[in-house]
C-alpha cells in the first residue's frame, strides 16, 4: 500500500484541485453564472481557494516524483487557508454577510489540506 500512496494522494489531489480551481475561478471571474449562484460569498476566501487549488495541482506532481518540496507547498495552503478562516472568522464577527456552507467548507477544506501534508511529510519526507 506504501507503494501506491503517493500515486493515490496525486490523484485524489489533482481532482480536488481541478475541482476547486475552477469553481474558485468560475466565482472571481463569473463564469457560466456561477457568482449568482453562490450567494454571499466572500471574495478573500475564494481567491484563498485559487490559491491553494494552484498549489494543490502543484502538489500532485510531487507526489508523483516524491519531491520534498511536496510538503511545503502544502504546508504553504495550509497556513493559507488557516489566514483566510481567521479573516472569514473576523468578517462573521464584524457583520459582515456569508454563507452559512462557506464556513464549514472552509473547515473541511484546511482538514483535507492538513490530511495531505501529514502524508507529504511522512510519506516523502520521512522516506529521503
Amino acid at each position: 500500500m506504501k507503494k501506491f500512496l503517493p500515486y493515490i494522494s496525486s490523484l485524489i489531489l489533482t481532482g480536488f484541485g481541478l475541482l476547486t480551481i475552477f469553481l474558485s475561478s468560475s466565482v472571481i471571474f463569473d463564469w457560466f453564472g456561477i457568482r449568482a449562484k453562490e450567494g454571499n460569498y466572500v471574495l478573500f476566501v475564494v481567491w484563498a481557494n485559487f490559491i491553494s487549488s494552484v498549489l494543490y495541482l502543484f502538489s500532485a506532481y510531487g507526489f508523483l516524483k516524491s519531491e520534498n518540496w511536496t510538503f511545503k507547498l502544502l504546508s504553504a495552503s495550509t497556513v493559507i487557508l488557516i489566514i483566510a478562516f481567521l479573516g472569514l472568522l473576523v468578517h462573521i464577527n464584524s457583520g459582515g454577510i456569508y454563507e452559512t456552507k462557506t464556513f464549514f467548507a472552509m473547515i473541511f477544506r484546511i482538514g483535507v489540506t492538513i490530511a495531505f501534508t501529514a502524508i507529504a511529510y511522512f510519506s516523502i519526507n520521512k522516506q529521503k
